[in-house]
């Protein structure tokens, strides 16, 4: 008995657990209450459908205060628990024994664009509390069949058989009338008949061409706006064209002339097109590299702006010294202009020059020169020179025999000078030991230069320090250099 106890608590724990989920998955399910005008037979675990798939069952069958049923629908499918406020539900009959279901539509098909329909109302208070509720407007039943059969019963057949009646009396005075209808409406029916009998044969187009249809239509249902806006826009255009109808009449009569002129350049465009063939062929054999290249020139022009940006730079810079140097280019053309014939006549000088092979003439002048000067032998090439020898090639400062060379006419210290042996010129004699490296003293005055002697010592003392240079030349270590100089640069005269 004490064993049983624990086992028993155990178990009601177990209950207990169970019961809250349960009850915690029922208030988490969501759950439609549908008003409903009549819901005969419809009972609690039956299905509810959505296009013919289950969604969830009847949680609870309902009577109102005003006498509807209210349909407790728990949607178990997490993909349908959001009914909008345009939802609607009928009931439906299962089988022929009675049972029904109860088929939803969550919500109605909308366009593209178009505003949803906001949740349904949740209930937040009194019966059906936390539950959504679909109003009776949205609700609706199915006619079943035994209503259809109530029409045999007493006073619906009565009720019927008046109608009939009463239709009757409203025909029996028109036979004649009721025979020509329907012997008019055989032919009408044959030709409905054979109606019939094409689209039975059309069958399979007719529904593809149904399916087609709602492919076509859909998009034009989503942009209903835009086709709207097409088909005013097509009636201002037909407006106009109705009041330009004068117009368009005479364009129309001159249209036959227009095709026949336009025959020969639609024929000449026809070749064109026959001959653009391979051209087109060949770019698109090379599109793939052109869309590598426009695809390449993308970030080339990306590179290039800074490029840009230094050339407009550049430009504001550049823009002042190109007005300034505008005087500069009009005087260069200008001179460009006037040297245009004498440019001319160079052209045709140098291309007459090289048509002539002047450049092969011309070396062929100096080869040929120099062959004439210079000789050649079996030792190899020697110039040619006359050598000039006699009494007058050598050096002399005194008159010599055999040489008519032209000397300064004696004085009488001279001949004086020439009797006692002494040189007739002291210059030349003073020139002559400064040729042989010899202590020659100051240079002897000349007759007649007495007053330039202190201009020409100041232009010797020049020369000489120009001639002697900083780092010890020549002009320094050679004693015999300053007289030449003297000599040269007319240093006789002290």
């Amino acid at each position: 008995m004490r064993a049983a106890v624990p086992v028993a608590v155990v178990l009601l724990l177990a209950a207990l657990v169970a019961l809250v989920v349960v009850t915690r998955e029922d208030d988490d399910a969501y759950r439609v209450r549908a008003i409903f005008d009549n819901a005969g037979f419809v009972i609690p675990g039956e299905d509810v459908k959505v296009a013919g798939v289950k969604v969830g069952s009847i949680s609870d069958v309902e009577v109102t205060p005003d006498f509807k049923a209210a349909v407790v629908l728990q949607i178990d499918d997490p993909a349908y628990q959001d009914f909008r406020a345009d939802a609607s539900c009928i009931v439906r009959p299962q089988s022929l024994i009675g049972e029904r279901f109860v088929e939803c539509d969550p919500t109605r098909t909308r366009g593209v664009g178009a505003e949803p329909a906001g949740p349904l109302r949740q209930i937040e208070e009194g019966p059906g509390e936390g539950e959504y509720l679909l109003p009776v407007e949205n609700t609706s039943k199915t006619v079943d069949l035994d209503l259809l059969n109530d029409i045999m019963r007493e006073p619906e057949r009565q009720r019927l058989s008046i109608i009939l009646n009463e239709l009757g009396v409203g025909l029996a005075g028109r036979g004649a009338d009721l025979n020509a209808v329907i012997r008019r409406a055989d032919p009408a029916l044959k030709e409905v008949d054979e109606v019939l009998k094409l689209l039975a044969r059309q069958n399979d187009e007719l529904a593809r061409l149904a399916v087609d249809s709602d492919t076509i239509m859909a998009p034009l249902a989503r942009e209903r706006a835009h086709v709207g806006s097409s088909i005013a826009n097509m009636a201002a255009v037909a407006g106009a064209t109705a009041e330009r109808r004068v117009a368009l009449e005479a364009d129309i009569q001159k249209l036959p002339a227009f095709l026949a002129e336009l025959k020969p350049t639609m024929e000449q465009l026809g070749a064109l097109a026959d001959e653009m063939t391979p051209v087109f062929t060949d770019l698109g054999a090379v599109a793939p590299d052109i869309n590598r290249f426009l695809l390449e020139l993308g970030p080339f022009s990306q590179a290039a702006i800074p490029a840009f940006d230094t050339l407009g730079d550049a430009a504001v810079v550049g823009t002042p010294a190109i007005r300034t140097a505008t005087p500069v280019l009009q005087d260069t053309q200008k001179f460009a202009a006037k040297t245009k014939p004498v440019a001319k006549l160079l052209k045709n000088v140098l291309t007459s020059f090289k048509a002539n092979d002047g450049l092969e003439q011309l070396l062929d002048f100096v080869f040929y020169s120099a062959t004439a000067v210079n000789g050649f032998d079996s030792f190899g090439h020697y110039l040619r020179a006359a050598l000039i020898v006699n009494q007058c090639s050598t050096y002399a400062v005194a008159p010599t025999t055999g040489c008519s060379a032209n000397f300064r006419r004696a004085t009488s210290s001279s001949a004086s000078a020439a009797a006692t042996g002494q040189p007739r010129d002291q210059v030349l004699d003073w020139t002559s030991r400064v040729l042989q490296g010899l202590d020659a003293g100051d240079p002897p005055a000349a007759e007649g230069q007495q007053a330039a002697r202190p201009a020409a010592k100041r232009v010797k003392q020049g020369t000489a320090a120009a001639a002697a240079p900083a780092d010890g030349g020549l002009g320094a270590s050679e004693p015999a250099s300053e007289p030449l100089l003297d000599y040269l640069f007319g240093g006789d005269e002290r």
